[in-house]
Protein backbone atom coordinates (compact mmCIF):
# COMPACT_ATOMS: atom_id res chain seq x y z
CA UNK A 1 0.00 0.00 0.00
CA UNK A 2 1.20 3.53 -0.79
CA UNK A 3 0.20 6.41 1.46
CA UNK A 4 1.10 9.99 0.54
CA UNK A 5 1.14 12.23 3.63
CA UNK A 6 3.32 15.06 2.33
CA UNK A 7 0.57 17.25 0.91
CA UNK A 8 2.01 20.41 2.46
CA UNK A 9 4.95 19.91 0.10
CA UNK A 10 2.80 19.28 -2.97
CA UNK A 11 -0.51 17.71 -3.94
CA UNK A 12 -1.66 15.45 -6.74
CA UNK A 13 -3.39 17.30 -9.57
CA UNK A 14 -6.97 16.30 -10.34
CA UNK A 15 -7.97 14.65 -13.61
CA UNK A 16 -9.88 17.74 -14.72
CA UNK A 17 -6.84 19.97 -14.08
CA UNK A 18 -4.68 17.60 -16.11
CA UNK A 19 -7.21 17.50 -18.98
CA UNK A 20 -7.51 21.28 -19.16
CA UNK A 21 -3.73 21.73 -19.20
CA UNK A 22 -3.29 19.13 -21.95
CA UNK A 23 -5.89 20.89 -24.08
CA UNK A 24 -4.05 24.20 -23.74
CA UNK A 25 -0.64 22.58 -24.37
CA UNK A 26 -1.68 20.69 -27.51
CA UNK A 27 -4.61 22.58 -29.00
CA UNK A 28 -4.87 26.17 -27.75
CA UNK A 29 -1.16 26.86 -27.51
CA UNK A 30 -1.05 30.45 -28.79
CA UNK A 31 0.84 33.27 -27.12
CA UNK A 32 -1.71 35.35 -25.14
CA UNK A 33 -0.03 38.55 -26.34
CA UNK A 34 -0.58 37.68 -30.01
CA UNK A 35 -3.42 39.50 -31.76
CA UNK A 36 -4.65 36.61 -33.90
CA UNK A 37 -7.33 34.07 -33.00
CA UNK A 38 -4.92 31.62 -31.35
CA UNK A 39 -3.56 34.40 -29.14
CA UNK A 40 -7.03 35.61 -28.23
CA UNK A 41 -8.02 32.05 -27.29
CA UNK A 42 -4.98 31.72 -25.01
CA UNK A 43 -5.75 35.07 -23.42
CA UNK A 44 -9.30 33.89 -22.79
CA UNK A 45 -8.01 31.02 -20.65
CA UNK A 46 -6.17 33.56 -18.50
CA UNK A 47 -9.25 35.74 -18.16
CA UNK A 48 -11.40 32.76 -17.19
CA UNK A 49 -8.88 31.64 -14.56
CA UNK A 50 -8.62 35.15 -13.12
CA UNK A 51 -12.40 35.43 -13.02
CA UNK A 52 -12.74 32.12 -11.17
CA UNK A 53 -10.12 33.07 -8.59
CA UNK A 54 -11.50 36.59 -8.18
CA UNK A 55 -15.02 35.25 -7.62
CA UNK A 56 -13.72 32.79 -5.04
CA UNK A 57 -11.87 35.53 -3.13
CA UNK A 58 -14.46 38.29 -3.76
CA UNK A 59 -11.87 40.55 -5.40
CA UNK A 60 -11.43 42.03 -8.87
CA UNK A 61 -9.62 40.03 -11.60
CA UNK A 62 -7.38 43.03 -12.27
CA UNK A 63 -6.05 42.72 -8.70
CA UNK A 64 -4.47 39.31 -9.44
CA UNK A 65 -0.94 38.74 -10.72
CA UNK A 66 0.12 35.28 -11.91
CA UNK A 67 3.63 34.24 -10.90
CA UNK A 68 5.84 31.15 -11.15
CA UNK A 69 4.75 30.01 -7.68
CA UNK A 70 4.36 30.99 -4.04
CA UNK A 71 8.03 31.90 -3.69
CA UNK A 72 7.97 34.48 -6.47
CA UNK A 73 4.62 35.80 -5.26
CA UNK A 74 6.03 36.34 -1.76
CA UNK A 75 9.18 37.98 -3.15
CA UNK A 76 7.11 40.30 -5.32
CA UNK A 77 4.82 41.20 -2.43
CA UNK A 78 7.54 41.88 0.14
CA UNK A 79 10.27 43.46 -1.99
CA UNK A 80 7.83 45.13 -4.38
CA UNK A 81 5.87 46.79 -1.59
CA UNK A 82 8.99 47.84 0.30
CA UNK A 83 10.61 49.48 -2.73
CA UNK A 84 7.42 51.20 -3.86
CA UNK A 85 6.77 52.73 -0.43
CA UNK A 86 10.28 53.48 0.86
CA UNK A 87 9.65 57.23 0.83
CA UNK A 88 7.13 56.68 3.63
CA UNK A 89 9.52 54.63 5.74
CA UNK A 90 11.95 51.74 5.84
CA UNK A 91 10.69 49.61 8.74
CA UNK A 92 9.14 46.15 8.23
CA UNK A 93 7.68 43.77 10.80
CA UNK A 94 7.37 40.01 10.45
CA UNK A 95 7.35 36.92 12.68
CA UNK A 96 9.97 34.35 13.62
CA UNK A 97 8.11 31.51 11.89
CA UNK A 98 7.87 32.74 8.32
CA UNK A 99 8.59 30.65 5.23
CA UNK A 100 12.05 31.19 3.65
CA UNK A 101 10.38 32.87 0.66
CA UNK A 102 9.41 35.70 3.02
CA UNK A 103 12.34 35.53 5.43
CA UNK A 104 15.08 35.64 2.79
CA UNK A 105 13.66 38.64 0.86
CA UNK A 106 13.44 40.48 4.17
CA UNK A 107 17.10 39.75 4.87
CA UNK A 108 17.87 41.08 1.38
CA UNK A 109 15.97 44.27 2.17
CA UNK A 110 17.78 44.55 5.50
CA UNK A 111 21.10 44.42 3.64
CA UNK A 112 19.84 47.25 1.45
CA UNK A 113 18.93 49.78 4.10
CA UNK A 114 15.60 48.56 5.46
CA UNK A 115 15.04 47.76 9.13
CA UNK A 116 13.32 44.44 9.92
CA UNK A 117 11.80 43.52 13.29
CA UNK A 118 10.79 39.98 14.23
CA UNK A 119 7.82 39.35 16.51
CA UNK A 120 7.93 36.21 18.70
CA UNK A 121 5.41 33.37 18.89
CA UNK A 122 4.35 31.22 21.84
CA UNK A 123 4.98 27.50 22.25
CA UNK A 124 2.03 26.68 19.96
CA UNK A 125 3.29 28.89 17.14
CA UNK A 126 0.67 31.59 17.73
CA UNK A 127 1.88 35.14 17.34
CA UNK A 128 2.19 37.10 20.59
CA UNK A 129 0.19 39.96 19.16
CA UNK A 130 0.92 42.65 21.74
CA UNK A 131 4.64 42.17 21.15
CA UNK A 132 4.06 42.64 17.42
CA UNK A 133 1.99 45.78 18.01
CA UNK A 134 4.74 47.16 20.25
CA UNK A 135 7.12 47.00 17.29
CA UNK A 136 5.10 49.48 15.21
CA UNK A 137 6.91 52.76 14.63
CA UNK A 138 6.31 55.94 12.69
CA UNK A 139 8.36 54.61 9.77
CA UNK A 140 6.71 51.15 9.65
CA UNK A 141 5.42 50.51 6.14
CA UNK A 142 4.84 46.74 5.94
CA UNK A 143 3.81 43.83 8.14
CA UNK A 144 4.11 40.28 6.78
CA UNK A 145 2.46 37.35 8.59
CA UNK A 146 1.94 33.75 7.53
CA UNK A 147 -1.74 32.63 7.70
CA UNK A 148 -0.98 28.94 8.39
CA UNK A 149 2.46 27.73 9.38
CA UNK A 150 3.74 25.14 6.93
CA UNK A 151 5.48 22.99 9.55
CA UNK A 152 3.18 22.82 12.57
CA UNK A 153 -0.15 24.12 11.25
CA UNK A 154 -0.46 27.07 13.63
CA UNK A 155 -3.16 29.50 12.45
CA UNK A 156 -2.92 33.25 13.02
CA UNK A 157 -5.94 35.46 13.74
CA UNK A 158 -5.56 37.42 10.54
CA UNK A 159 -8.72 39.53 10.66
CA UNK A 160 -8.06 40.62 14.26
CA UNK A 161 -4.43 41.35 13.44
CA UNK A 162 -5.39 43.47 10.47
CA UNK A 163 -8.00 45.42 12.40
CA UNK A 164 -5.57 46.32 15.18
CA UNK A 165 -2.68 47.10 12.82
CA UNK A 166 -4.78 49.54 10.79
CA UNK A 167 -6.15 51.07 13.98
CA UNK A 168 -2.64 51.80 15.21
CA UNK A 169 -1.27 52.96 11.85
CA UNK A 170 -3.81 53.21 9.06
CA UNK A 171 -1.33 53.25 6.17
CA UNK A 172 0.45 50.00 7.13
CA UNK A 173 0.51 47.49 4.27
CA UNK A 174 -0.49 44.02 5.45
CA UNK A 175 0.92 41.04 3.53
CA UNK A 176 -0.28 37.51 4.24
CA UNK A 177 1.44 34.37 2.98
CA UNK A 178 -1.60 32.17 2.40
CA UNK A 179 0.07 29.24 0.64
CA UNK A 180 -0.94 26.70 3.31
CA UNK A 181 -4.27 28.39 4.08
CA UNK A 182 -5.85 28.81 0.66
CA UNK A 183 -8.32 25.98 0.10
CA UNK A 184 -8.46 25.14 3.82
CA UNK A 185 -10.28 28.34 4.78
CA UNK A 186 -12.65 30.67 2.99
CA UNK A 187 -10.42 33.68 2.50
CA UNK A 188 -11.75 37.09 1.46
CA UNK A 189 -8.82 39.56 1.50
CA UNK A 190 -10.87 42.75 1.39
CA UNK A 191 -13.11 41.63 4.23
CA UNK A 192 -10.12 40.52 6.31
CA UNK A 193 -8.11 43.68 5.68
CA UNK A 194 -5.38 41.92 3.71
CA UNK A 195 -3.57 44.16 1.22
CA UNK A 196 -1.31 41.51 -0.35
CA UNK A 197 -2.11 37.79 -0.38
CA UNK A 198 -0.13 34.95 -1.92
CA UNK A 199 -1.01 31.36 -2.79
CA UNK A 200 0.34 28.52 -4.91
CA UNK A 201 -1.20 26.07 -7.39
CA UNK A 202 0.52 22.86 -6.38
CA UNK A 203 -0.78 23.03 -2.80
CA UNK A 204 -4.41 22.87 -3.98
CA UNK A 205 -4.32 20.02 -6.53
CA UNK A 206 -3.19 22.36 -9.28
CA UNK A 207 0.11 22.30 -11.20
CA UNK A 208 3.56 23.24 -10.00
CA UNK A 209 5.15 26.37 -11.40
CA UNK A 210 2.15 28.66 -10.93
CA UNK A 211 1.26 31.01 -8.11
CA UNK A 212 -0.83 34.11 -7.63
CA UNK A 213 -0.51 37.40 -5.80
CA UNK A 214 -3.53 39.48 -4.87
CA UNK A 215 -2.70 43.18 -4.75
CA UNK A 216 -5.39 45.50 -3.42
CA UNK A 217 -5.92 48.15 -6.09
CA UNK A 218 -5.06 50.89 -3.58
CA UNK A 219 -1.60 49.42 -2.89
CA UNK A 220 1.52 50.28 -4.90
CA UNK A 221 4.22 47.69 -5.56
CA UNK A 222 7.24 47.75 -7.82
CA UNK A 223 7.90 44.97 -10.34
CA UNK A 224 10.86 42.63 -9.88
CA UNK A 225 10.86 41.25 -13.44
CA UNK A 226 11.11 43.69 -16.35
CA UNK A 227 10.41 43.17 -20.01
CA UNK A 228 7.38 43.51 -22.23
CA UNK A 229 5.09 44.98 -19.60
CA UNK A 230 2.83 41.96 -19.17
CA UNK A 231 0.23 41.92 -16.39
CA UNK A 232 0.00 45.70 -16.10
CA UNK A 233 3.77 45.96 -16.02
CA UNK A 234 3.97 44.24 -12.65
CA UNK A 235 5.27 40.89 -13.89
CA UNK A 236 6.73 40.82 -17.38
CA UNK A 237 7.19 37.62 -19.34
CA UNK A 238 4.96 35.43 -21.50
CA UNK A 239 2.41 33.93 -19.16
CA UNK A 240 2.34 30.19 -18.42
CA UNK A 241 -1.12 29.70 -19.90
CA UNK A 242 -1.42 25.91 -19.37
CA UNK A 243 -0.55 26.30 -15.68
CA UNK A 244 -2.81 29.34 -15.29
CA UNK A 245 -5.68 27.39 -16.86
CA UNK A 246 -4.93 24.47 -14.52
CA UNK A 247 -4.88 26.79 -11.52
CA UNK A 248 -8.24 28.24 -12.52
CA UNK A 249 -9.69 24.74 -12.83
CA UNK A 250 -8.29 23.74 -9.42
CA UNK A 251 -9.81 26.81 -7.77
CA UNK A 252 -13.19 26.10 -9.36
CA UNK A 253 -13.20 22.70 -7.66
CA UNK A 254 -11.63 23.84 -4.42
CA UNK A 255 -14.77 24.84 -2.57
CA UNK A 256 -17.11 22.12 -3.83
CA UNK A 257 -18.41 20.26 -0.73
CA UNK A 258 -15.93 22.40 1.19
CA UNK A 259 -17.37 22.00 4.69
CA UNK A 260 -17.62 18.24 4.30
CA UNK A 261 -14.02 17.91 3.10
CA UNK A 262 -12.62 20.04 5.91
CA UNK A 263 -14.68 18.28 8.58
CA UNK A 264 -13.40 14.92 7.33
CA UNK A 265 -9.79 16.10 7.50
CA UNK A 266 -10.26 17.29 11.08
CA UNK A 267 -11.76 13.93 12.00
CA UNK A 268 -8.79 12.11 10.44
CA UNK A 269 -6.41 14.48 12.23
CA UNK A 270 -8.14 13.81 15.54
CA UNK A 271 -7.95 10.05 15.02
CA UNK A 272 -4.27 10.14 14.01
CA UNK A 273 -3.17 12.35 16.92
CA UNK A 274 -5.18 10.39 19.47
CA UNK A 275 -3.62 7.11 18.33
CA UNK A 276 -0.04 8.29 17.81
CA UNK A 277 -0.01 9.99 21.21
CA UNK A 278 -0.45 6.60 22.90
CA UNK A 279 3.09 5.68 21.82
CA UNK A 280 5.65 6.22 24.56
CA UNK A 281 7.94 9.20 24.04
CA UNK A 282 5.71 10.91 21.47
CA UNK A 283 4.78 14.60 21.65
CA UNK A 284 2.57 16.69 19.38
CA UNK A 285 3.77 20.14 18.35
CA UNK A 286 1.72 23.24 17.61
CA UNK A 287 -1.47 22.38 19.50
CA UNK A 288 -3.29 24.64 22.00
CA UNK A 289 -2.55 23.70 25.62
CA UNK A 290 -6.12 22.54 26.20
CA UNK A 291 -6.01 20.25 23.15
CA UNK A 292 -4.80 17.01 24.74
CA UNK A 293 -6.14 13.56 25.53
CA UNK A 294 -9.23 13.23 23.38
CA UNK A 295 -8.11 15.97 20.95
CA UNK A 296 -11.62 17.40 20.72
CA UNK A 297 -12.44 18.68 17.24
CA UNK A 298 -13.40 22.16 18.45
CA UNK A 299 -9.95 22.58 19.96
CA UNK A 300 -8.26 21.11 16.90
CA UNK A 301 -10.03 23.73 14.78
CA UNK A 302 -7.67 26.29 16.27
CA UNK A 303 -5.05 24.62 14.06
CA UNK A 304 -5.01 23.86 10.32
CA UNK A 305 -6.97 20.75 9.29
CA UNK A 306 -4.23 19.09 7.28
CA UNK A 307 -0.91 19.45 9.16
CA UNK A 308 0.31 17.27 12.05
CA UNK A 309 3.77 17.71 13.56
CA UNK A 310 5.00 14.90 15.80
CA UNK A 311 8.23 14.33 17.73
CA UNK A 312 9.43 10.77 18.41
CA UNK A 313 11.90 10.83 21.27
CA UNK A 314 15.07 8.83 20.67
CA UNK A 315 14.48 8.32 16.92
CA UNK A 316 16.15 10.38 14.23
CA UNK A 317 13.59 11.88 11.87
CA UNK A 318 15.54 10.97 8.74
CA UNK A 319 15.80 7.32 9.82
CA UNK A 320 12.08 7.15 10.61
CA UNK A 321 11.20 8.92 7.37
CA UNK A 322 13.04 6.33 5.28
CA UNK A 323 11.75 3.45 7.39
CA UNK A 324 8.21 4.61 6.66
CA UNK A 325 9.13 5.08 3.01
CA UNK A 326 10.12 1.42 2.83
CA UNK A 327 6.57 0.62 3.94
CA UNK A 328 5.10 2.92 1.28
CA UNK A 329 4.34 5.86 3.57
CA UNK A 330 5.65 9.25 2.41
CA UNK A 331 6.07 12.04 4.97
CA UNK A 332 8.38 15.01 5.55
CA UNK A 333 11.07 15.93 8.06
CA UNK A 334 10.18 19.63 7.71
CA UNK A 335 9.56 22.24 5.06
CA UNK A 336 10.18 20.79 1.59
CA UNK A 337 11.63 24.13 0.54
CA UNK A 338 14.50 23.79 3.00
CA UNK A 339 14.72 20.05 3.60
CA UNK A 340 18.07 19.71 1.83
CA UNK A 341 19.71 22.21 4.14
CA UNK A 342 20.79 20.62 7.42
CA UNK A 343 19.93 23.60 9.62
CA UNK A 344 17.55 23.56 12.61
CA UNK A 345 13.92 24.35 11.82
CA UNK A 346 13.21 28.05 12.35
CA UNK A 347 9.67 27.24 13.45
CA UNK A 348 10.60 24.50 15.92
CA UNK A 349 13.31 26.75 17.36
CA UNK A 350 10.84 29.65 17.67
CA UNK A 351 8.32 27.58 19.65
CA UNK A 352 11.08 26.47 22.00
CA UNK A 353 11.09 22.77 21.15
CA UNK A 354 13.67 20.81 23.14
CA UNK A 355 16.87 20.52 21.13
CA UNK A 356 16.86 16.75 21.67
CA UNK A 357 13.57 16.58 19.76
CA UNK A 358 14.61 18.84 16.88
CA UNK A 359 16.01 15.94 14.89
CA UNK A 360 13.23 13.56 15.93
CA UNK A 361 10.28 15.35 14.34
CA UNK A 362 8.16 14.51 11.31
CA UNK A 363 5.39 16.38 9.54
CA UNK A 364 2.36 14.44 8.33
CA UNK A 365 0.11 16.43 5.98
CA UNK A 366 -3.16 15.34 4.44
CA UNK A 367 -5.38 16.43 1.58
CA UNK A 368 -9.02 15.90 0.73
CA UNK A 369 -7.92 12.67 -0.99
CA UNK A 370 -6.52 11.13 2.22
CA UNK A 371 -8.55 8.19 3.49
CA UNK A 372 -9.16 6.62 6.90
CA UNK A 373 -7.63 3.40 5.61
CA UNK A 374 -4.40 5.24 4.76
CA UNK A 375 -4.22 6.81 8.24
CA UNK A 376 -4.85 3.41 9.88
CA UNK A 377 -2.10 1.80 7.78
CA UNK A 378 0.32 4.60 8.69
CA UNK A 379 -0.37 4.20 12.39
CA UNK A 380 0.23 0.44 12.19
CA UNK A 381 3.61 1.05 10.55
CA UNK A 382 4.64 3.72 13.07
CA UNK A 383 3.73 1.51 16.01
CA UNK A 384 5.78 -1.34 14.58
CA UNK A 385 8.79 0.73 13.50
CA UNK A 386 9.33 2.98 16.55
CA UNK A 387 10.19 0.21 19.08
CA UNK A 388 12.58 -1.41 16.60
CA UNK A 389 14.39 1.87 15.91
CA UNK A 390 14.65 2.64 19.61
CA UNK A 391 16.16 -0.77 20.34
CA UNK A 392 18.67 -0.20 17.57
CA UNK A 393 19.51 3.28 18.90
CA UNK A 394 20.10 1.98 22.44
CA UNK A 395 22.57 -0.59 21.10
Amino acid sequence: MEVYLDNSATTKITDSVRDRMIKVLYEDYGNPSSMHRMGVKAEQYMKEAAASIAKCMKVEPKELIFTSGGTEANNLAVIGAALANKRRGNHIITTRVEHPSVHQPLLFLEENGFEVSFAPVDETGKLIREKLYDLIKENTILVSVMYVNNEIGAVQDIDELSLELKKRKKDIIFHVDGVQAFGKYRIYPKREGIDLFTFSGHKIHGPKGIGCLYVNDKIRINPLIFGGGHQRGLRSGTENVPAIAGLGQAVEELYMDFDTKIARMYELKRYFLKEVSTIEGVSINGLPKECTGEFETEQLKKTAPHIMNVSFQGVRSEVLLHSLEEKGVYVSAGSACSSHHPTPSVTLSAIGLDKNLMDSTLRFSMSELTTREEIEYTLVQIKEIIPKLRRYTRK
